[in-house]
């Protein structure tokens, strides 16, 4: 028998069990199973790919080696694989033509609900689903293929894509409607590298924008940063007066109105970046896919916020 035939899900589930639980007895309590039954899993499975996948170690612990940790990168693919046709099974019984999962960056979930609900009006023969995470997160989708489409920022370097833009994307520096510097028509450089910033995580479009544009006014003068999680958690730490921060402006537009919040004024303000819809070049475009592409594609932007 071929290796990959005498491979079974429920092997390649016990490696990740054990993986992220961190010994067998710990995933066998989340498997429902019983520690030899693990350790019967990850035996077979050692043994038809001829290599140690599991190092156990004397305090109990077990990790996985170089070849376990290759093996379960495949098991992640496998895992996204499934729960994709699965969507499209459920989808076809229920009498749908198709599944289309849509990727987004964090950012976009101020308007990719809307885009959702307005696809779902003019195709309701296609089930649009919506994934949202961060910049690594929509790459990891991508290459990993559990998204068709996404739409983003600046679009990666792999997996390759092909993208379309479909509208501006603002980003400013926002403060507290109080804050001196929100009184300046044009804040100086070195005024504003005397803020702290906060900012999300690494890996956020956002962040790496900010950074570049520090660096860039401020010819490599440190600043300091405040990591936060969210946008919703940086806008109101903005509020409460702990700095202030460089954000899309489409997250931003409510508490503009309200005055809530205050845009910094400068020349170069605010950096116009573009939205992007992009999808695998070695994609697959069936005729759902390429419905729901050619939707978003001709709003030209118009479900971004003004």
């Amino acid at each position: 028998m071929p290796i990959k035939e005498a491979i079974t899900i429920k092997q390649l589930r016990a490696l990740r069990a054990v993986a992220e639980n961190g010994s067998i007895a710990a995933a066998a309590d989340i498997l429902g199973l019983t520690p030899p039954a693990v350790h019967t899993q990850l035996k077979t499975l050692e043994s038809n790919l001829g290599c140690v996948l599991v190092e156990r170690h004397t305090s109990g612990r077990s990790s996985l080696t170089a070849e376990g940790r290759a093996v379960l990168t495949a098991e992640r693919s496998v895992d996204t694989a499934l729960d994709s046709c699965i969507e499209k099974l459920r989808a076809l019984k229920a009498g749908l033509s198709g599944v289309v999962v849509l990727g987004v960056v964090s950012t976009g979930k101020y308007f990719a609900p809307g885009l959702v609900a307005q696809l779902r009006d003019a195709c309701p023969d296609i089930d649009v689903i919506l994934k949202v995470g961060n910049r690594d997160m929509t790459i990891n989708a991508l290459q990993q293929r559990s998204i068709d489409l996404a739409i983003m920022g600046r679009p990666p370097r792999s997996p390759a894509v092909l993208a379309e833009s479909i509208g501006d994307h603002p980003h400013v520096i926002i403060s507290k409607p109080d804050h001196p510097l929100a009184r300046m028509q044009d804040v100086p450089a070195n005024a504003l590298l005397e803020e702290t910033f906060i900012a999300r995580e690494q890996g956020s479009g956002t962040r790496i924008l900010m950074t570049r544009y520090l660096d860039r006014i401020g010819n490599g003068i440190p600043y300091r940063i405040i990591e936060m999680g969210s946008n919703e958690t940086i806008k109101q730490a903005v509020m409460a007066g702990l700095g202030v921060a460089m954000i899309s402006g489409h997250t931003v537009t409510e508490e503009l109105r309200t005055g809530r919040l205050a845009v910094l004024r400068r020349p170069d303000l605010p950096i116009v970046r573009q939205w992007f819809l992009l999808h695998r070049e070695d994609l697959e475009v069936t005729p759902v896919i390429e419905t729901v592409r050619g939707f978003i594609s001709r709003q030209k932007g118009g479900f971004l916020p003004s």
